[in-house]
């Protein structure tokens, strides 16, 4: 199919091809969105080393990501060079307080195609070889003042011999809801060296409880088709999905479950996980 022909049928409503596409922020720490403070203080209120292990509540980042137009569901990229101390899953960047012109983002990735509907979309991000340099920048930063250049993570010397890798990420569309990704990792360095892709073959799945009955958020259910159902029955729906979710990823058969809230029958996974889930 044609561009122009998909673009026909997004204007004619015939296709959805938008309803997945690269709408998923490299970063959404550090937002005013996901600012709870007293003070307004949205910078120190979520830095970014808490953006690993606490939840976001109106917005997702991830490393050349996509999701879908509401960001119910995103895919994004985790990688580790074996030095870093945490995965790198996003964009880093200095905070108002930090930079000298501001906040600022450091890391470098580079979009390279995208098509009108999205059947096709490319990024590049310049993952270095040796430990991500988070203290220098900030402690360099903040000696610098306005009237100085930024310190930028090539004058890090990180980046020196060409010891990164280029990762490489394409998304391509079969159907509105089919897309295939492929992920190249080239190592421009001159010697061999480790990274890990999607942390080595694990699966990490987060799973939302959803907001209580009668919250402003209960629309959450309505637009799934739930009903959101008394606590017991919320409790028991969550049970049962958890059961299904671990046969499907354990199991080398089928699953087959007929519970109260669920039901599934030849239930199986193409193709199959790694070997080293």
């Amino acid at each position: 199919m044609t561009e122009p022909a998909r673009i026909a049928e997004m204007t004619s409503g015939a296709a959805p091809w938008r309803l997945w596409g690269s709408y998923l922020s490299e970063r959404a720490w550090g937002t005013v969105r996901e600012d709870y403070s007293a003070d307004g203080d949205a910078w120190r209120y979520f830095p970014y080393e808490h953006s690993p292990s606490r939840a976001y509540r109106w917005s997702e980042d991830g490393l050349l990501g996509i999701c879908d137009e509401s960001q119910r569901l995103c895919f994004a990229l985790a990688l580790w060079n074996g030095n870093d101390t945490m995965l790198k899953e996003r964009a880093f960047g200095l905070n108002g307080h930090e930079g000298n012109h501001a906040e600022d983002a450091k890391d470098y990735w580079f979009y390279l195609d995208n098509t009108p509907s999205h059947s096709y979309m490319k990024a590049l991000y310049k993952y270095p070889h040796a430990r991500f340099p988070y203290d220098e920048l900030r402690e360099e930063s903040r000696r610098r003042d306005r009237i100085d250049p930024e310190y930028e993570l090539i004058d890090t010397g990180v980046f020196a011999d060409q010891r990164y890798f280029d990762v490489t990420v394409e998304y391509a569309k079969g159907s509105p809801t089919d897309i295939l990704i492929r992920i190249t990792i080239a190592n421009r360095g001159p010697d061999a060296a480790t990274i890990d892709l999607l942390t080595d073959g694990r699966l990490e799945l987060g799973i939302g409880v959803g907001w209580p009955a009668g919250s402003d958020f209960a629309g959450d259910y309505d637009q799934a088709g739930i009903r959101v159902g008394t606590p017991g029955v919320r409790v028991q729906r969550l049970g049962e999905a958890l059961h299904i979710i671990r046969a499907f990823l354990t199991d080398e058969q089928p699953v087959e479950f007929q519970g109260t809230q669920f039901q599934a029958a030849g239930l199986h996974q193409m193709p199959g996980l790694d070997a080293r889930t």
